[in-house]
């Protein structure tokens, strides 16, 4: 049987942290910052874990 490519758009931009938890970033950081808060932009910025219901479809692209 072929081996399971890894999704390479999924490898750019999931990281695996030494534990085994999967981190993204967030959603509406990119641009059209003026009119959001610092609150809501700082809040923006921080990597986040999956949803548990992801976690399972997302392993399975990064070939885990």
């Amino acid at each position: 049987m072929p081996k399971m490519k890894t999704d390479s758009g999924a490898r750019k931009r999931i990281k695996v942290t030494g534990t085994g938890r999967l981190r993204r970033r967030k959603a509406f950081r990119a641009h059209l910052l003026e009119k959001k808060s610092s609150v809501r932009t700082r809040r923006l910025g921080r990597e986040t874990d999956f949803a548990p219901g992801d976690e399972r479809q997302v392993k399975r692209m990064l070939g885990m």
